[in-house]
């Protein structure tokens, strides 16, 4: 595949939305060929399993999201990333399978080891060739939620508590350790515009490599 995927991570009010926004317009004045997507969702079918996943008020267990993640994402990647990649096009994805790892893995109490058998099947072996982790604080992300009307409406797993998600920062944390030449922290509690340029140099670079 000649293309590109570059994925967005990192825990609720983080401004991965945001970056993804000033990432896109940077491709976009490149003038290079895009596609922009998300997960859950992307397609018909991903869609109404995000629908589920994230507005339902039925209980679940972290197994049963897992496998509506995973089954959201094999459609997602067979469908719509693989071919854009044989294009040669960019990939921006917000979220993939690092959020699996995190929300039901590290901080959902799953075993590591059946999320990459399942994450393995879903994907057919796709990895990104670089992701942004946007790092900050459980306190910081409350302190953005209060000032943001845009963030007050919690979705289903926005909504599980502190606890939780102090767990989800601590997983995209050792994630990155033991993903150094993949996975980039960025400090989230620097200015739109520093982190926007961090993430432009560091895609340039991972980009020239690749080449």
């Amino acid at each position: 595949m000649a293309g590109f995927l570059i994925t967005f991570e990192g825990g609720d009010g983080c401004g991965k939305s945001t970056q993804i926004t000033k990432f896109v317009d940077f491709l976009k004045d490149s003038g290079v060929e895009y596609l922009c997507t998300r997960e859950p969702g992307g397609t018909e079918v991903g869609e109404k399993i995000r629908e589920i996943l994230l507005h339902s008020k039925a209980d679940m267990s972290p197994e049963t999201e897992l496998l509506l993640f995973s089954a959201s994402r094999n459609k997602l990647v067979e469908d719509v990333i693989k071919p854009a990649l044989e294009e040669g096009k960019i990939v921006v994805l917000d979220r993939f399978y690092d959020s699996t790892y995190v929300y039901q893995g590290y901080a959902g109490k799953l075993k590591v080891e059946d999320i990459k058998n399942i994450t393995k099947f879903a994907t057919n072996g796709l990895k990104p060739d670089l992701t942004i982790v946007l790092d900050l604080s459980y306190d910081d992300a409350m302190k953005r939620k209060s000032k943001d009307e845009k963030l007050k409406n919690l979705d289903r797993i926005e909504s599980k508590g502190e606890e939780y998600h102090r767990r989800v920062r601590d997983g995209y944390l050792k994630l990155a350790k033991e993903n150094k030449k993949r996975i980039v922290v960025i400090d989230a509690t620097q200015s739109v515009e520093e982190i926007a340029l961090q993430i432009r140099n560091v895609f340039l670079n991972k980009l020239r490599k690749k080449k």
